[in-house]
C-alpha cells in the first residue's frame, strides 16, 4: 500500500488548516472550543462537504482521501482533526435521511457543519407528520459551531431513530471541562418538545447498517463499524505531531552533547545518544505500522456495498489496535522528552493529553472490537 499521499484539493487545504490549528491551539484549549477562524478554515477546506450527495452540491469522496487529510490536520492539533473528521462523517450519516430531509439540511449549500450524538437519549413521541423530540445529549463535539445536529432517541414504538434538528431547535449547556481534547467543545445539547418532520429522521438500525433511504452513492452504503477510522485517524495525526515536536526538542540537545568535551571524571553520567535513537526508531516504525492498518481500513470502506461482515469487524479491530499502539507511542515520547519538554508551552504534552483522552471513546475499545472480530473468525 502506497503511503505517498497524492496531492488533492482537500489534502492540500488540510496542511493549511493544520498550521492555523497549531497556532490557535493554546487559546482554543483555554476557551474549550475551536477558534472560529479554524472552524472556517476546515469548512473552506471541504471537510463538511466531503460525503454530501452530489445533488446537494457535494462530491461524494473517498475514505482514503479523508483519512490522509484528517491525519495532516492532526499533526497540528488533535482536537481540530477530531472535529474535521466528524464534520465529514456526520454529513455522510445525514445522507441516509430521505431525500426531502437531506435536501432541507443542505438547502443553503453543502458546507453546513453537522454534529451528532448517536447514543439514544430522551424520548421521541409520534405526532402528525413526524415526531416531537425531547432530550439531553452530552459530549457533542463542535456543537457551538454547528448548524445542524443528528440526535438519536428512542421512539414510542421502542425503536431508536436519528433526528436532524436545526440550530434553532436546541440550546447548549457548557459542561465540557475535560483535561484532554479540551478544544473540541464537546458540550451538552438540550432539546425541549421540538417537532421533527418524518423526512428528517431515519432508523438508527438502517444508519448503522449503511442502508441509505434515497442515496445510491457507494460511500453511503457502508456499515457504521466500517467507519471507525473517524475516531482513530486523529490519533495518527497526534502521534506524528508529537514525534515531530519531540525531534525538534531533542535535536539541539543531541548536537550540544556531541560538541561537549568528555567528562572530567571517569564514571560521571553522560548524555546517552543511543536512548534517543531507540525512541525515534521505535516510535516512527510503530506510527508507520498503525498508518498501514488505518489505510487498509479506508480502502476497505471505499468498497461500499461490497463490504462483508468480516471486513467490518476487521476494520473495527484494526482501528482499535492502531489507536492503542499510537497511545503507547505518544506516552513514550512524553516520557522521553524529559522534564524541560513537559512544559505547557511544548506541544508534546498537549498531544499526550489529547490522544489519551481520545482513546477512551467507546468505539475504540480493543475488548469490544476483539469480541466482534473473534466471533466472525471462531464460530461456536
Amino acid at each position: 500500500m502506497d503511503l505517498e499521499s497524492t496531492p488533492t484539493p482537500l489534502l492540500t487545504a488540510a496542511g493549511e488548516v493544520a498550521v492555523a490549528a497549531a497556532r490557535c491551539a493554546p487559546g482554543a484549549e483555554a476557551r474549550r472550543r475551536l477558534d472560529p477562524e479554524v472552524v472556517k478554515s476546515l469548512v473552506v477546506a471541504g471537510f463538511p462537504r466531503h460525503f454530501v450527495p452530489a445533488e446537494c452540491g457535494g462530491n461524494p469522496g473517498t475514505f482514503l482521501e479523508l483519512n490522509r487529510a484528517v491525519s495532516a490536520v492532526g499533526e497540528g492539533c488533535t482536537a481540530t482533526a477530531w472535529c474535521a473528521s466528524l464534520a465529514a462523517h456526520v454529513s455522510r450519516m445525514a445522507a441516509h435521511l430521505p431525500a426531502e430531509g437531506y435536501r432541507e439540511v443542505w438547502a443553503d449549500g453543502p458546507d453546513a457543519l453537522l454534529v451528532a450524538s448517536l447514543t439514544p437519549a430522551g424520548r421521541a413521541e409520534t405526532a402528525p407528520g413526524g415526531y416531537r423530540l425531547t432530550g439531553k445529549w452530552p459530549f457533542v463535539s463542535a456543537i457551538d459551531h454547528a448548524e445542524w445536529a443528528l440526535l438519536a432517541s428512542t421512539a414510542d414504538d421502542g425503536r431508536a431513530r436519528v433526528f436532524a434538528v436545526p440550530r434553532s431547535a436546541w440550546r447548549t449547556a457548557d459542561t465540557w471541562e475535560n483535561v484532554g481534547m479540551a478544544a473540541t467543545g464537546s458540550n451538552t445539547v438540550l432539546v425541549e418538545d421540538v417537532f421533527v418532520p418524518a423526512a428528517r429522521t431515519v432508523s438508527r438500525d438502517d444508519l448503522f447498517a449503511g442502508r441509505a433511504t434515497d442515496s445510491d452513492a457507494p460511500c453511503h452504503a457502508v456499515p457504521m463499524q466500517s467507519t471507525t477510522m473517524m475516531f482513530a485517524v486523529p490519533a495518527l495525526g497526534a502521534a506524528k505531531g508529537a514525534l515531530k515536536s519531540w525531534v525538534d526538542h531533542v535535536t539541539p540537545r543531541i548536537r550540544a552533547a556531541a560538541a561537549a568535551p568528555a567528562p572530567a571524571l571517569p564514571g560521571m553520567p553522560t548524555f546517552n545518544r543511543a536512548a534517543h535513537d531507540v525512541v525515534l526508531t521505535r516510535s516512527a516504525a510503530e506510527i508507520d505500522a498503525a498508518e498501514l492498518l488505518l489505510e487498509r481500513a479506508a480502502v476497505t470502506a471505499d468498497l461500499g456495498p461490497a463490504i462483508t461482515v468480516l471486513d467490518t469487524t476487521r476494520t473495527w479491530r484494526d482501528c482499535a489496535v492502531a489507536t492503542e499502539s499510537l497511545v503507547a507511542v505518544v506516552n513514550r515520547l512524553f516520557r522521553a522528552v524529559g522534564t524541560t519538554g513537559q512544559n505547557s508551552a511544548n506541544p508534546v504534552q498537549r498531544f499526550w493529553r489529547d490522544v489519551n483522552s481520545l482513546a477512551g471513546h467507546q468505539g475504540l475499545q480493543v475488548e469490544s472490537a476483539s469480541t466482534a472480530y473473534a466471533h466472525q473468525v471462531i464460530r461456536v
